[in-house]
């Protein structure tokens, strides 16, 4: 018998959540089959079989949640497990038979219902991995903690100033199963509501963005952007670039050149906090915020001060079919320096980003309009402008040096011939 374990996923991910089995028990698995999908807090992995035979057991079902190194499947190696359809074919006559004796002790099955009742309708508390691992340490059930947290997420502190006589003294309140009385309140009002259960994806998000606004001094500086030279310069060499790129030449990398030239004069926005230091990081890693069906997620186009703008292209486009098509590794989606977002593809006119933590800095694009613009003291014309937005966390990043770097962007943007001569 050879078992299937969690691997190690990434250096910050310590368990995952069952998303879906890709083999069945009985099934005939390969060395290199995929056997098992794993949605964890920032990606799905799927795990792959070391070992040929057939899939005898599964330890955890589609919603458990698994640690790294657990075994969660038996793969039986001699490949002689194929009796075990049969059993299945057995199972349902034997239950018939038992099923009349099953309904003589109506008394004894009653209280086991509302048990299993309890079970099914209860759900697992969210909370962090160091929580879960010290909550198994401490022998202590985690839906009994309680939490400061807005969104209900147990974190480590939280298990750690528990005091286990407060569960004692709650013992005689199974009311809280009955919380669902407002469910029912609704449905008395004829008030049709529908709950969906969370992904593990959409959990990390939302607590992370909560702890960023908790944790940083964040604040916002907007400016605008007249977007005439970029479009006319885009419209003249679109053409030709796709012809020798074979890939669309978009407005993003114009960002991306623009946001690294000014990194590198205001450094302290592609920098983070580690403790009581600042660590200025020497290289340009830049997020590119991608919407995709499970959530926001933000893959990495690697020293994007080294590429020129088709290579910034093709790897944008690439990262956003991936991420999409649910493709993306752990190893796309680490380490950025600094992030941007495009809210203007879904019509977004004027945003305030929220930081992509641990970085100190996000630039928001948003939607090109007509606006009418003095040129001069009497000359007024329409023009396609861009409102560009910057959070940035205060903590390290004075008004004076986001202010320089976002007007900046808007110099380079203006003039996108300058983006040439940048280092």
């Amino acid at each position: 018998m050879a078992e299937i374990k969690v691997p190690e996923l990434a250096e910050s991910i310590t368990e995952g959540t069952v998303a879906q089995w890709l083999k069945q028990p009985g099934d005939t698995v390969n060395k290199g089959d995929y056997v098992v999908e794993l949605e964890t807090d920032k990606v799905n992995v799927e795990i792959i079989s070391e070992h040929s035979g057939i899939l005898k057991e599964v330890k955890a079902q589609e919603g458990d949640t698994v640690n790294v190194g657990e075994t969660i499947a038996i793969v039986d190696e001699s490949g002689q497990a194929s009796p075990a359809p049969e059993k299945a074919e057995e199972k349902p006559e034997d239950k018939t038979e038992e099923a009349p004796k099953a309904e003589q002790p109506k008394a004894e099955e009653q209280p086991v219902q509302p048990a299993a009742e309890e079970k099914a309708g209860s759900q697992r508390p969210i909370a962090s991995p160091a929580a879960r691992k010290l909550a198994r340490e401490k022998g202590i059930d985690l839906s009994q903690v309680p939490t400061a947290d807005p969104l209900g997420r147990v974190r480590a502190q939280d298990v750690e100033s528990y005091n286990p006589e407060q569960a004692k003294q709650q013992p005689a309140q199974p009311s809280k199963p009955a919380a669902p009385a407002k469910p029912a309140a609704q449905e008395k009002e004829g008030k049709e509501v529908e709950r969906i259960k969370m992904s593990r994806r959409r959990q990390t998000i939302a607590n992370r963005l909560v702890e960023v606004q908790q944790t940083a001094a964040m604040l916002t500086t907007f400016n605008e952007v007249d977007m005439t030279n970029v479009m006319n310069l885009r419209k003249k060499r679109k053409d030709k670039f796709f012809e020798e790129n074979d890939v669309k030449l978009g407005f993003m990398s114009f960002f991306t050149k623009a946001v690294v030239a000014a990194l590198k004069k205001n450094p302290f926005l592609n920098a983070e906090i580690q403790g009581d230091e600042i660590v200025l990081k020497k290289f340009y890693d830049i997020g590119i915020a991608v919407s995709a069906k499970e959530g926001l997620v933000v893959p990495v186009v690697r020293d994007a001060d080294r590429k020129n703008f088709a290579e910034i292209e093709k790897d944008i486009m690439d990262l956003a079919t991936k991420a999409r098509d649910n493709k993306l590794a752990l190893s796309d989606l680490q380490g950025g320096t600094f992030t941007i977002t495009n809210g203007g593809i879904f019509g977004s006119m004027m945003s305030t980003p929220i930081l992509n933590g641990p970085q100190v800095g996000i630039l928001g694009m948003h939607s090109i309009q007509l606006r009418p613009v003095a040129i001069d003291a009497e000359k007024m014309e329409n023009r396609p402008m861009m409102y560009i937005a910057l959070s940035y966390d205060h903590r390290i990043v004075d008004g004076k040096e986001a202010v320089t770097f976002l007007k900046r962007v808007k110099e380079l943007i203006e003039d996108p011939e300058s983006l040439l001569f940048e280092a």
